[in-house]
């Protein structure tokens, strides 16, 4: 069966007119979304910021409620410590011998030993406690910064895309209309040569004989292969998809 030429020729000049189209409506916005600048992910590294000084709070908290329960304990034992030492001295008068005498006389000087051993505990968990604390401050005063940078951050985010709200939903409305006659294989082309490219330009025309794209020189005998729209040509030097030729004018 023989193909029609012409309708070969329709066809390819319908997929790079598709193509071509769509690069439109991306660029445009590309355009608005350009305008918001770094604003977005300043907004974000902000809010991701913040997450981390509020974990941070919470765990010098739970490390402050440890080193409480720690003082609580070692204090019980130090009134545990005191109470052995009155029953202990009680025992002294009681003893019979020297060598009982000195048993409990041993038995005293640990339980002080223990007291001021949890005391020099005590003392160093509630420095640490304070450390702590004084971090929580610090901690709490950087946080009151970044909310008072980020609510001013997604102020201007807010007046930006505000202002272009509805410019962005039409085009994102006729963008989903202009992929849909566009193959697969195409546009899977078109997305990639988009995210490899600084401007987005994934489909450029031949303007002054040079790639509107990356400026090079498209040779007299491609630039004719363009226009007849028989296949579709990339550049050879950065890969954009031609869509046609500018015509000059006179």
């Amino acid at each position: 069966m023989i193909s029609n030429p012409a309708a070969a020729e329709v066809t390819v000049a319908s997929k790079l007119e598709a193509l071509l189209h769509l690069q439109q409506i991306d660029s445009q916005l590309d355009e608005i979304r350009r305008v918001r600048g770094d604003l977005p992910e300043e907004v974000q590294d902000l809010e991701d910021e913040i997450a981390g000084y509020e974990v941070r709070v919470g765990k010098f908290d739970e490390e402050i409620a440890g080193l409480n329960d720690q003082i609580k304990q070692r204090k019980q034992a130090v009134k545990d410590a005191d109470g052995l030492i009155k029953r202990y001295e009680e025992q002294q008068q009681n003893v019979r011998n020297n060598r009982e005498y000195e048993a409990v006389a041993k038995e005293i000087e640990l339980q002080k030993l223990e007291i001021q051993i949890a005391e020099k505990k005590t003392k160093e968990a509630q420095y640490q406690i304070e450390q702590k604390n004084n971090d929580i401050s610090g901690t709490k005063q950087r946080l009151i910064e970044r909310k008072k940078d980020l609510d001013n951050k997604k102020g201007e985010l807010e007046t930006i895309v505000g202002e272009s709200e509805a410019d962005e939903k039409k085009l994102m409305d006729q963008r989903n209309k202009a992929v849909k006659p566009i193959e697969d294989r195409l546009l899977t082309a078109y997305t990639r040569i988009r995210g490899n490219v600084r401007n987005g330009l994934a489909v450029v025309e031949v303007k002054r004989d040079a790639c509107g794209g990356c400026f090079n020189t498209v040779p007299p005998q491609r630039q004719a292969d363009i226009i007849s729209h028989k296949k579709i040509i990339v550049c050879e030097h950065c890969g954009r998809i031609f869509a046609d030729v500018e015509a000059r004018s006179e």
